[in-house]
């Protein structure tokens, strides 16, 4: 009777207890806030403060950094503040409403090609500036329709393709002019030649300087001209044999009151006393002057 009366009788306190640790050890343990918890639009304001390149590596982080980094605000910051116009002069107006900031930005940072692919501007993702080139094909070059003086040569060391090649000229002289929509700032445009013709032979680049001559003894003039009465000029001795070289021209402003800007630019030697040649034109570049320091020129 007495094993029947224990089992029948339960000490409330210890009921009590067991049902105190069995609600314990099933509740959940409480979870540590993450950065996935954080709502979008807080991460877009903080990415808005980023370069493309960080927006890109934190995008990788989860979704909300995912979604965050394709706000429209976060990259319109990263855009030129005319873009509307570049979009339209280089993709296409049609694209303006099509694509959302992050496509824009991402176009416009290729080497976009127009006018008839004798033309290339792309933005630059370190200072957003923006940089545009142009093809010997798109030049005035004087005596380029006469084989006699110039060729057009294939070349992979050109954006283009293809570069000028002069073999001999009297008067030496190459002229061009574009209306392109540049944001305000200052400028620098220079010629890219190279003396002699680069070929390859057994894997390895070789250029035959045979025909370079007449360089050295008067100066290159190299002069531009914009649309709202400025105008730059310089010389230069032609030298360096054998590697692509940019020659100086000159810098101009963009004040940013026009949506345009008109330039007109030229190079020349025209001494009729001696002949010129053994030379390579590949294109004319427009280049943002706080960009200059990481170029190489004359």
């Amino acid at each position: 009777m007495g094993a029947n009366f224990s089992s029948t009788f339960t000490d409330p306190n210890a009921c009590s207890l067991v049902g105190s640790l069995c609600l314990q050890t099933s509740s959940p343990p409480a979870t540590k806030p993450s950065l996935g918890d954080l709502p979008e639009g807080c991460v877009a304001l903080v990415l808005e403060y980023l370069n493309p390149q960080e927006i890109c590596k934190l995008a990788k982080l989860n979704r909300a950094f995912r979604g965050a980094s394709w706000a429209d605000f976060v990259w319109e910051s990263k855009l030129p503040v005319n873009y509307e116009d570049l979009i339209e002069k280089v993709l296409g107006d049609d694209l303006k409403d099509k694509l959302c900031k992050r496509e824009i930005y991402t176009r416009l940072c290729r080497a976009n090609a127009f006018d008839d692919g004798t033309k290339k501007a792309w933005l630059d993702k370190r200072t957003r500036g923006v940089c545009l080139s142009i093809a010997s094909k798109g030049l005035a070059i004087t005596g380029i329709d006469d084989r006699r003086y110039w060729n057009y040569i294939p070349t992979e060391e050109s954006w283009f393709n293809s570069v000028a090649y002069l073999q001999q000229i009297w008067w030496f002289e190459v002229d061009g002019q574009f209306e392109f929509p540049f944001p305000a700032g200052t400028y620098s445009l220079f010629f890219r030649l190279q003396l002699g013709r680069a070929a390859k032979r057994f894997g390895r680049r070789i250029c035959n300087t045979e025909h370079v001559h007449g360089w050295e003894i008067k100066p290159v003039q190299f002069q531009i001209w914009t649309s709202d009465g400025q105008h730059a000029s310089s010389q230069c001795f032609l030298d360096g044999p054998g590697k692509w070289n940019l020659y100086h021209a000159g810098d101009f402003v963009v004040d940013g009151a026009n949506s345009s800007t008109k330039l007109k630019f030229s190079m020349k030697q025209i001494d009729c006393t001696h002949t010129k040649g053994g030379l390579c034109l590949d294109s004319v570049l427009v280049y943002p002057c706080k960009l200059r320091e990481g170029l190489q020129h004359f």
